[in-house]
């Protein structure tokens, strides 16, 4: 399992990266862990940091997870490279990998077990979940409507075939590079998306935090 936490909380207009801001006195990325611990205690973490952070994130680890071993490994520039560094240290050519944003503390167990369950079968799984509101595409000039139930909103875990997945991250980085999925399909492999769940929410931005407090009291 590779947890991204790359952020240097540019976005949060705050001095601590989004992953280390606590709610209820508890780290974002600690509840992150916690979740996927709970769907498999013996699963092996590795985490992508900021340089200027992994101190602190060991810190964290030896203080909340003192009987779990996490990898701990450098983050890039981009989040291609963070997530290139961490299947690095991954030696096994078989299974099944699941890549997750540190700052996504509410994906449901079920999500995460479907994933991983969908992958095993057909290489890679996506959590995606369905627009609400209604959309319209813009340029400089003008804009207009699109129909909603075209589009889906990705999340992650996202699960894949490890060794797809690393062959695909031998590929120059391109600017297209979003997520992971992004990377798998540029060498031609056919992504499946699975239910993801709304309270899912990538924090970014100070309002999140408001929705993240809301969430972790009844989050389960």
């Amino acid at each position: 399992m590779i947890i991204v936490a790359g952020g240097t909380g540019t976005r949060m207009r705050n001095e601590t990266p989004k992953q280390f801001l606590e709610i209820n006195k508890i780290p974002v990325i600690v509840l992150c862990i916690n979740k996927f611990l709970k769907y498999k205690p013996a699963i092996s973490i590795i985490i992508a940091v900021h340089p200027a952070y992994k101190k602190e994130l060991a810190a964290i680890c030896k203080k909340h997870f003192p009987k779990k071993e996490i990898q701990i490994t450098t983050g890039g520039d981009t989040r291609y490279q963070s997530v290139k560094n961490a299947l690095a240290l991954i030696a096994a050519t078989e299974g099944v990998v699941g890549i997750h944003d540190a700052a996504r503390p509410f994906v449901a167990i079920d999500v995460i077990k479907n994933c991983f369950s969908v992958a095993a079968k057909k290489g890679n799984a996506i959590p995606a979940i369905t627009l609400f509101e209604s959309v319209r595409k813009a340029s400089d000039k003008k804009n207009k409507a699109v129909d909603r139930n075209k589009f889906k909103i990705i999340q992650t875990p996202q699960c894949f075939n490890v060794k797809l997945i690393k062959k695909a991250f031998t590929k120059r980085y391109s600017p297209s590079f979003t997520d992971d999925a992004t990377v798998l399909e540029s060498v031609g492999e056919k992504i499946n998306l699975v239910q993801g769940n709304y309270e899912n929410i990538k924090i970014t931005n100070p309002n999140d935090m408001i929705i993240a407090k809301a969430y972790v009291s009844h989050d389960k």
